[in-house]
């Protein structure tokens, strides 16, 4: 069915103000609200094709030169080392975590992946398509992974290479893995065959802008690291970057001939059009803009948690997070507000755009829900059974 152009902008206007209202109670996931890009409208006329290695380059219409940069921008961030840096722009995290494992997958055919059962919800569908055992670690009441556990499960399964993935900041908790007690375990257990990859998909930009945070680069000896690009740097188009060590790359890259390229990225056809979106951030903002920025959602979180205890609304955020945990409000505030909810927590996340005039709206709403029905305390729960071998079945 054909419609006019004038019916056609009318479905368009009515979408359009339908997802800006949705924006102004937008708090409960994490995308960044200061978004400015319509001087890159041009390029949308545009077919930019990123297709193959961007370290290489292709026969079509791209952005690889942008592409580059960012990835360098990052690397330099990240503390990895010029001679030995690759990394590409992604369609997202789980596209990054995907790519991680695929590449530990092809260094340890055998590996098993160890994570924890607060880790984002990729993860056990990636290991399913790689087709690698996995492992699934507890957690401790703050999200962070239950080293002991690990430790317990590592020693059981001794003659397999070990595939850690780590979180840098669980989705519900924002609760960060200590990267010296993950390699701490691996020594502890003698593991002389190992990969540590890195789902850093909102806190990997932010940790290394902060003070006294926990060092989480490839000076502390990780393989990948996966990060959004629409998270905290904040893009229109869902996308991230994945970065490794250029000396890795050989286990996955393939010549193509009539691309001119390698074939060493998990898509084919990439968008080069989000590379200009995460390019002219990183240009505009730089390291000190965005260590402003980084500030300022440190701040809000601060505040956050000084209105919520105000009400005696119960409430808490682990260091080095702008992710706040609530008790579950009622479900009319869930769906107004957006918020990200399971068990008996929600959360907010104090994302770059988000200020007092919104939060203190949200708070509002919060005291009104309040004098309706009593509140019980914040309680944690686990999220699945633990098991002697969560492996066992795969044996």
């Amino acid at each position: 069915m054909n419609e006019s152009n004038l019916e056609l902008q009318q479905h368009l206007n009515s979408l359009h103000f339908d997802l800006v209202k949705k924006s102004e109670t937008y708090i409960g996931y994490p995308n960044c609200q200061l978004l400015d890009f319509e001087n890159l409208s041009p390029f949308l006329n545009l077919t930019i094709n990123n297709v193959g290695d961007p370290f290489v380059g292709n026969n079509g219409m791209n952005t690889f030169t942008q592409e580059k940069e960012v990835i360098e921008f990052f690397g330099h961030l990240l503390k990895l080392e010029q001679d030995d840096l690759w990394g590409y722009v992604t369609n997202g995290g789980t596209e990054g975590n995907l790519f991680g494992l695929y590449l530990a997958r092809e260094q340890f055919p055998d590996g098993v992946v160890f994570f924890s059962e607060e880790s984002h919800y990729s993860l056990k569908k990636i290991v399913k398509m790689l087709g690698l055992k996995c492992c699934v670690i507890p957690t401790q009441p703050n999200g962070e992974i239950d080293y002991s556990e690990l430790d317990r499960a590592i020693k059981s399964l001794k003659h397999y290479p070990v595939i850690l993935s780590a979180n840098i900041g669980t989705t519900m908790k924002g609760a960060i893995d200590d990267i010296k007690k993950l390699q701490c375990v691996l020594q502890k257990n003698q593991v002389s065959r190992s990969y540590l990859h890195c789902d850093g998909a909102l806190f990997g930009v932010m940790l290394p802008l902060m003070e006294e945070a926990p060092r989480v680069d490839f000076g502390c000896a990780i393989d990948s690291i996966a990060i959004s690009g629409h998270k905290f740097l904040g893009s229109p188009i869902p996308c991230g970057v994945v970065l490794t060590r250029k000396s890795k790359i050989h286990l996955v890259q393939n010549a193509v001939e009539y691309i001119k390229s390698f074939d060493s990225t998990v898509s084919g056809s990439r968008d080069g059009f989000s590379v200009l979106v995460l390019w002219q951030v990183i240009k505009k903002l730089g390291v000190q803009g965005l260590t402003d920025r980084v500030l300022d959602c440190m701040e809000m979180t601060e505040y956050t948690l000084k209105v919520l205890r105000q009400i005696s609304w119960p409430a808490w955020c682990n260091p080095h997070s702008n992710i706040v945990v609530i008790k579950k409000p009622p479900v009319p505030l869930i769906e107004k507000w957006h918020l990200a909810s399971e068990d008996n927590i929600s959360h907010v996340i104090l994302m770059p755009g988000i200020g007092r005039e919104k939060v203190d709206h949200f708070i509002q709403d919060l005291k009104k829900s309040k004098s309706r029905q009593p509140l019980q305390n914040l309680t944690f729960r686990s999220k699945g059974e633990v098991h002697e071998n969560p492996i066992a079945n795969y044996l």
